[in-house]
């Protein structure tokens, strides 16, 4: 396993509770994760440095949907454990390949981390980020 300081196992934790508190404001799962993943917010949590790095979920939602202008509402669901799973490991696998969050996204979006998840949720984070690579490539 990879050696992430206190500050990058915090921000797969926020990034993991942001994808809960999506799925708990009744927010469309699949759009909400393609949304902010190819967001700016995305790109500043991606950043060596930014404020909002410092902020908790609650306020990367709010800023993300003041980027967007809103977030669709009532759409299809992916339950809390997948949730915070595919938050968490989309923040890892910045941190373990240097790859952008619209990079991952476009590796593996959201209906392949919900399809992934019941096989890839107990192994280690860089194993299951390492089979999705493969599966992007097969």
């Amino acid at each position: 396993m990879s050696n992430l300081n206190l500050q990058q196992r915090q921000l797969c934790d926020i990034q993991g509770r942001l994808f809960e508190l999506a799925l708990n404001r009744n927010v469309s799962c699949p759009e909400f994760i393609e949304a902010f993943m190819n967001s700016n917010a995305a790109k500043c949590l991606d950043d060596t440095y930014d404020r909002l790095q410092w902020a908790g979920e609650e306020y990367i939602l709010e800023e993300l949907e003041d980027e967007l202008g809103g977030l669709k509402k009532d759409g299809i669901t992916y339950s809390r454990e997948v949730m915070y799973w595919i938050g968490y490991v989309y923040r890892y696998w910045h941190y373990y390949t240097g790859k952008s969050s619209k990079e991952i996204y476009y590796t593996a979006n959201a209906e392949l981390m919900n399809r992934c998840w019941l096989g890839f949720h107990t192994l280690d984070v860089e194993m299951a980020i390492d089979r999705l690579k493969e599966m992007n490539n097969e």
